[in-house]
């Protein structure tokens, strides 16, 4: 008769084949990515130290503080005119400065300003970068000089012509252009006119003289001129007006209305 079995091995043949038995853990798993509740409060604790730091330092310290204001890119204009209606506020942490602010003051206190920059120059300047609008063409009034830049504008009315400008005149009073376009337009047209003349044309150019849409007259050194008509077909003209200007030097008038039937006479 066999021996009875031990209660060990009846515990054992009452479990499912291939078990065995193995300690519990108790979180063993995530422990290894578990970081201790002191070290995460010392990071939080940091983090808001540099925080408050740099916010400190930015607004609160002397360290970045506007101390300077420079000015580059005027011609007419002076740096002294600029800083003083842009008013950057001496002392100021650089950080707070509205440039925007600045921007709007200094365009509508210039409207010879035709863009303007203003910049952030760590740790104590602002730098004010200005680009000047340039008159392609000078309408004389009451003695002075209106300057009109190339997009139409005008904006300057100043004492002295300035030099290598050509005036503007339009004998528009009684064009029947006026009843469809207006004294602005013919002078947007006269603009447009002088933006396509070649370069040593254009320095020579004096006067431009516009007494209807269709007529634009330029009158340059020597006595000489030229019909241009109207705008249109602007770099054609402009081929073709120097072409003939090489092909007839000592001729006193031109006539490119028609860029397809160029004409000179006169001597």
């Amino acid at each position: 008769m066999a021996a009875g079995s031990t209660t060990a091995e009846k515990s054992g043949a009452n479990k499912p084949k291939g078990s065995s038995e193995r300690p519990p853990r108790t979180g063993a798993r995530n422990s290894r990515f578990r970081v201790p509740a002191p070290r995460v409060l010392l990071v939080a604790l940091g983090v808001v130290a540099l925080v408050a730091g740099g916010i400190w330092a930015l607004y609160g310290s002397t360290w970045f503080r506007v101390e300077r204001v420079k000015t580059s890119g005027v011609r007419v204009l002076t740096p002294g005119e600029i800083e003083a209606v842009a008013a950057v506020p001496a002392g100021a942490p650089l950080v707070s400065v509205d440039t925007d602010a600045i921007e709007v003051r200094l365009r509508q206190g210039f409207p010879r300003i035709e863009t303007v920059d203003v910049v952030r120059s760590w740790p104590h300047g602002i730098g004010l970068k200005v680009t000047e609008r340039q008159p392609v063409l000078l309408l004389e009034k009451g003695g002075k000089f209106i300057e009109v830049d190339a997009t139409g504008m005008r904006f300057a009315t100043v004492d002295t012509a300035p030099r290598g400008v050509p005036r503007l005149v339009l004998d528009t009073a009684t064009s029947p252009s006026l009843r469809r376009f207006d004294a602005d337009r013919l002078l947007r047209e006269a603009v447009r006119v002088r933006g396509e003349l070649p370069g040593e044309i254009a320095e020579n150019t004096r006067v431009v003289r516009v007494t209807s849409y269709d007529s634009v007259t330029l009158e340059l050194t020597k006595g000489r001129t030229v019909f241009w008509g109207s705008g249109e077909h602007g770099r054609v003209k402009a081929r073709v007006l120097t072409a003939l200007m090489k092909a007839s030097p000592k001729a006193g008038h031109f006539d490119v209305s028609a860029p397809t039937a160029p004409a000179s006479s006169g001597s």
